[in-house]
Formats: structure tokens, sequence, C-alpha cells
């Protein structure tokens, strides 16, 4: 049987290269594609892949928070981040978020070959320069607290912030998460006073700097 995998990248050109890769692996079929994190949340209800290739840097709901919610109501699905982003703060959300291995995009189409059958067999795969950041933050910063994003801001509150930090307006972010406006405003109020962040331009670099979007987007 074969291995039935999504794809999500907000990059079509890397989606499809790395399709046409992967689909000349014998026992690896590319199921879908994805372009950011609330597709590939959809894509996973619908059709129950075995593996998600998840890119961090995605719109409107990224990675991070998207593997968070896979793995959460899918536990069977496992999540294999691949991601341009080498830095400790990047590893370490992914993987507290679920993910079952983490790669970087300038990696060997072999290596992810690699990831996949260590993933489908239960294991953890992280390349090898990877593997460096994680051991050197659990020698050098043992349990180190976090003012990441992820801990010190709620799931609705990461996607307000992501949302207005790709430049969406109060009512398009209601609309996009189905909430009022009025409701928004309260989020983003909070946001800034938990964050002691107090413009729009500094939470857009916040969001920037802790993965939940990308300054590309």
């Amino acid at each position: 049987m074969s291995i039935r995998i999504i794809l999500a990248d907000d990059h079509t050109i890397v989606r499809h290269g790395l399709s046409k890769l992967l689909q000349q692996e014998k026992d690896i079929e590319v199921i879908a594609q994805a372009k950011d994190g609330h597709t590939t949340v959809e894509l996973v209800k619908e059709m129950s892949p075995d593996i998600v290739v998840m890119d961090i840097g995605m719109p409107d709901l990224n990675g991070i928070d998207a593997t968070r919610q896979i793995v959460r109501d899918h536990p069977k699905v496992k999540i294999i981040g691949l991601s341009m982003h080498s830095g400790r703060k990047f590893v370490e959300e992914m993987l507290k978020a679920g993910a079952s291995g983490y790669l970087l995009k300038d990696c060997a189409v072999e290596e992810l070959t690699v990831a996949i059958n260590t993933v489908m067999s239960g294991k953890t795969y992280l390349s090898p320069a990877i593997a460096n950041v994680v051991v050197e933050n659990y020698v050098r910063h043992p349990s180190e607290k976090g003012g990441s994003a992820f801990s010190v801001l709620s799931g609705r509150e990461r996607e307000v912030l992501q949302l207005m930090a790709e430049g969406k307006t109060t009512k398009q972010v209601a609309k996009r998460l189905h909430i009022s406006p009025k409701t928004v405003e309260g989020h983003r109020i909070r946001i800034m006073d938990k964050l002691e962040i107090d413009s729009i331009a500094r939470l857009t670099k916040y969001a920037i700097q802790e993965g939940l979007t990308s300054s590309e987007l």
C-alpha cells in the first residue's frame, strides 16, 4: 500500500516540484496539495492522509498552528515540517505542536523520502542540522521559559494576530474567523496588552519573528 501524502506550501512551484519528485518514488502517493493552513486542515479531514509535509510560513493559518489542530483532531496523521527556518524557536514550536519530523528546504529529495519512511515506522526524523539545534537547546537552554507567541497567546489570539499582520482589516478578520468585529477588537486589545506592544507595525514584526507569518506574504 502506498504512503498517502498531502503537501502544504504557499509556493506553487515548490508544491508541484516536490509532488513530481515524490511521485517517482515507489510506495508514495501525493493525494492533495494545499497553499495555506486552513486548506490543509480541511483536506486532512476529508482525505485522511498518512503524512502531511508542512511548510511553516503559510497565509491565513501558519504551519505550526495547522499542525497543532491536525495532531489534536487526527492523531494518526503524521506531520513533517519542511521549512527554510532552522532557528531554534521554529524547530521547537513545530515539535511541541506534534510534528514527527523536521527538515530544511535545501535537503535532497532522498532525505525527505528517508524522513517519510522513518516517520511512518513510528520514529521521529530530524535532519542533522536541525538535530544539532535541538541538542544545543536542551544542553544550553534547559527549561527556558518562553515569551513565545505559542505560550503567551491563545490559539484564537494567534489566528487574529497572523491575519492582522498579513494586512487584513478588522472586518476581514471577523469574516475569515466567523466572529464579530467587536470580538476581533477585543482580541486585538488583549494581544497588545499581553505582548506589551502598542502598534500594528510592531505586532507585524513580532508575528514574523515568531513564525506566525512570513515577511514574503
